[in-house]
């Protein structure tokens, strides 16, 4: 009997891919094994985030990284970071953001669930350009004078959603920002892979990345890695670890937080809530220590095995495998039920409560279609969901 079966949970198998509301995807063993070798000891908190810092900056070619529960909750640190600096007595006040540079300029395009982490802060968001080409209206979006005009002495910081379709493209968004010295927050989320994104934006000069740790790097559902400069990340960390301590008794390693350059250490900051336990961090370096040596080419050729065999068990008139070519991406299984029964909505509904339930993205349903994604998918796995949806079909 699994802890499930003991909850009355069912299980589901999920070809959708790492989406939160499902729980994310599957560690690996390691991972595990480091989440459960670590749940065994003790450690002061400050010291192991260091050590993470040192793994993470390897990683990601940054000056310095912290782990908090999520992207999310990375974000949030990053908006209060470029809001407070090193300053305690701003730490305390947030999200009171009076007397603070409490503005960040966002592209309109690019506005999302996901920033309410940025407004939880105190942070403003100014929206700068029309999305004509997601209207139907014209081709044009932001462009990066818009971005400029709209920085002010109110501007903390500039927000950018990393994605293919992004405009304006990222390095215009950095030569503004750092012609008025302003710094650059990334969500790049879900952009990996490519492995090569763990880089890429440190190196086109973000000063703050927020990555998922429970998407394609493989890690605890609950994680998330921050990468940039080290005041930056120091003003993060201070905003989130726990310091109900003596400031006499407090000795965080000075590579990680220097304590000489505060006058106090913060009350419990605005991050606080966003805890990640040693569990997760010992996780989340695990992964990624397993994604990077796995690399992109093996890791989209697991994925693409497992999408040839859900292809082979359905119509070839109604299958497309999206992403084949290119090692970078996650290649994904698109149903066209054109003309069809069931329908895309049918159909999703039907695995959803089938036995085992099978969970599938129906993003497209208005065009009756939808996609499969093999990054959750367990061995053995593939082949059943061949099975219900060529039944399904039938």
């Amino acid at each position: 009997m699994t802890i499930y079966d003991e909850l009355g949970v069912r299980t589901l198998i999920n070809a959708k891919g790492p989406a939160t509301r499902l729980s994310g995807g599957i560690m690996r063993r390691e991972v595990a094994a480091a989440m459960a070798e670590a749940s065994q000891a003790c450690v002061d908190m400050a010291e192991l985030q260091a050590a993470a810092s040192t793994r993470i900056a390897e990683a990601t070619g940054a000056e310095a990284g912290y782990v908090a529960s999520g992207a999310s909750a990375c974000l949030l640190l990053s908006a209060a970071a470029c809001m407070t600096g090193l300053d305690p007595g701003r730490m305390a006040r947030l999200p009171d953001t009076s007397g603070m540079k409490n503005e960040c300029v966002m592209v309109r395009s690019q506005r999302n669930f996901y920033d309410h982490a940025i407004r939880a802060s105190g942070m403003k968001i100014v929206e700068v350009g029309l999305p004509d080409r997601y209207a139907g209206a014209g081709v044009r979006d932001a462009e990066s004078w818009e971005i400029a005009d709209a920085i002010t002495e109110r501007t903390a910081a500039i927000f950018y959603v990393a994605d293919a379709e992004a405009r304006p493209a990222f390095a215009e968004v950095v030569t503004v920002a750092q012609s008025h010295g302003v710094p650059v927050i990334v969500d790049a989320a879900a952009q990996l892979p490519p492995q090569s994104n763990l880089r890429r934006f440190i190196a086109e000069g973000a000063d703050l990345v927020a990555f998922s740790g429970g998407k394609a790097l493989g890690g605890p559902q609950a994680s998330g890695i921050l990468a940039g400069k080290r005041d930056l990340v120091m003003a993060a960390a201070l905003q989130h670890l726990d310091l109900d301590v003596f400031w006499d008794l407090w000795e965080p390693p000075a590579s990680f937080i220097d304590k000489a350059r505060l006058k106090g250490a913060p009350q419990h900051g605005i991050g606080r809530s966003c805890k990640a336990g040693k569990e997760e961090i010992a996780g989340l370096l695990t992964a990624l220590k397993l994604f990077i040596a796995e690399g992109d080419a093996a890791r989209h050729a697991r994925w693409l095995a497992d999408c040839e065999i859900i292809a082979a068990a359905l119509p070839a008139d109604c299958v497309t495998i999206s992403g084949r070519s290119d090692e970078g991406s996650v290649p994904t299984v698109d149903i066209s039920l054109q003309g069809a029964t069931p329908t895309a909505t049918e159909l999703t509904l039907m695995l959803q409560r089938a036995t085992p339930a099978i969970a599938i993205d129906p993003f497209r349903r208005n065009r009756n279609i939808v996609t499969l994604n093999p990054m959750c998918l367990k061995p053995g796995e593939a082949e059943i969901v061949g099975r219900a949806i060529a039944h399904a079909l039938a």
